[in-house]
């Protein structure tokens, strides 16, 4: 089985662990994360690091991972990379790691540094938290802070955004970046990406107006496109549930 594996400089005196990667997680029982990928948290030579499995794919994917498209491994390290560049935080790559079988690829992984964070935006969406419009206004101006500078997080929902409270306000980092797209991003095109938040109209209503105020776009305008989006995926995504008991004969919980 072939092995390759990218690191920044500074992490060299890890490639012995790198090697070791599918032992020590295979080993290792600190899972966070376990469905189509997994996530454990295991400290590689003193560094508490997340490791993230990707599942191996299946026969037709190996094929076009390896000689057509780039593994979702790659663009998670490699977009980790670019987003540090852009100065937004993420946290901190540590490897790629790819390992082929009979020329193809088979298991990946990608390691990060651990980020310290206290909650994802899923708490104040869910809690009555007592600065939640507050955190609300800083994830506004973070979102339009992404988009200022071209970054189109695709799977930009509440488990992927961490927030570490700060003395002078609040840390936001972003996770699950694989899915991701650089690019120009008009404010108009930005009221969309909060569409994934499962928010409700008072919510959307607090950052529509932050993120109005930091973009000069109209406030009336920019809210009703957040809701416009936030209502779009709300319903597509009820629709897909329903389908799936339909498929499934479960008749009893529908209308």
């Amino acid at each position: 089985m072939n092995f390759q594996c990218e690191f920044p400089p500074q992490y060299a005196y890890l490639h012995h662990a790198f090697e070791r990667i599918r032992s020590l997680f295979s080993q290792d029982d600190h899972s966070i994360h376990k469905a189509r990928n997994e996530l454990k948290i295991i400290e590689i030579e003193g560094i508490k690091t997340v490791v993230k499995s990707f599942k191996v794919p299946h026969l037709l994917n190996r094929i076009v991972y390896t000689f057509f498209r780039h593994s979702k491994a790659y663009k998670s390290y490699h977009n980790a990379l670019r987003l540090q560049e852009l100065q937004i935080s993420t946290p901190e790559p540590i490897a790629l790691i790819a390992f082929f079988e009979s020329g193809l690829l088979s298991e990946s992984f990608f390691i990060t540094r651990y980020f310290p964070y206290d909650f994802t935006i899923r708490t104040p969406l869910l809690e009555p938290l007592d600065d939640r419009e507050e955190i609300f206004r800083a994830f506004a101006a973070y979102t339009y802070d992404l988009h200022r500078k071209g970054v189109w997080h695709l799977d930009y929902s509440p488990g992927n955004i961490l927030i570490k409270r700060l003395e002078t306000g609040y840390e936001f980092s972003i996770v699950d970046i694989n899915r991701m797209e650089f690019k120009e991003i008009t404010p108009l095109q930005g009221c969309e990406n909060f569409n994934k938040l499962w928010a409700n109209d008072s919510e959307i209503e607090v950052m529509g107006r932050e993120y109005a105020r930091l973009s000069g776009l109209d406030e009336t305008l920019t809210i009703h496109e957040m809701k416009r989006h936030n209502d779009a995926n709300k319903r597509t995504k009820n629709f897909k549930k329903r389908l799936k008991r339909i498929i499934k004969g479960d008749f009893s919980t529908l209308p």
